[in-house]
């Protein structure tokens, strides 16, 4: 019985700490205007998950989350510009395939493939600015070659993230306490198998 209600207690804690963190997510960003706050709040609560993944999971969650926000504050909003700007370039690419073509042929091929190469990006750029302490110019690269080289964790990323999406769907009000959370976990735990190997091969 002891047993059972110590694994209960760790499931309510591990419950109530990812919606705590998403919490802290949506508020830090709102803090900071969500232009200026979205990117070092993504950031930090990506750190967050990395720490838990890796054992660390002592800290107060505010108190890692503030110091976390404002470390990485310049830094995250400098890729955030890279992300705004690759954004901006997929909107208008899929705004020139369905809104200004009547059909699709093979013309749009690479802007099909810029398109799917750009989000499978995204998975990547903030496990990566977390885990190595790159320049943004090394971090957006680095994101980049790991997607080619690992897709299978890209594809497994696709599941789990449909999936959880469609969960969402069918009870929205899960997407205010675990939206972000539950999608920093799942990216930054097959991200971290990912650096793991890279590291591993390195070492051989």
């Amino acid at each position: 019985m002891n047993r059972i209600s110590s694994y209960l207690y760790q499931i309510f804690d591990w419950i109530t700490r990812f919606a705590y963190l998403n919490v802290l997510w949506i508020l830090f960003t709102v803090a900071g205007g969500f232009i200026f706050g979205f990117f070092p709040s993504t950031i930090a609560m990506f750190t967050i998950i990395r720490d838990w993944l890796k054992g660390e999971s002592n800290s107060a969650l505010f108190t890692s989350f503030w110091a976390y926000f404002r470390r990485e504050f310049w830094k995250s909003n400098r890729l955030g510009v890279f992300v705004t700007l690759l954004s901006v370039i997929v909107v208008i690419d899929f705004w020139y395939i369905h809104i200004l073509t009547t059909s699709l042929t093979w013309t749009h091929i690479p802007l099909l493939v810029f398109i799917l190469f750009s989000l499978l990006l995204l998975f990547y750029l903030f496990p990566t600015f977390v885990h190595y302490d790159l320049s943004v110019r090394t971090i957006i690269k680095n994101a980049f070659l790991i997607m080619l080289i690992h897709p299978l964790h890209t594809l497994l990323i696709l599941v789990c993230l449909a999936s959880l999406t469609l969960i969402m769907y069918l009870l929205p009000s899960l997407a205010f306490l675990f939206g972000g959370s539950s999608y920093a976990f799942i990216t930054m735990w097959l991200c971290l198998h990912a650096f793991t190997g890279i590291t591993r091969k390195a070492t051989m």
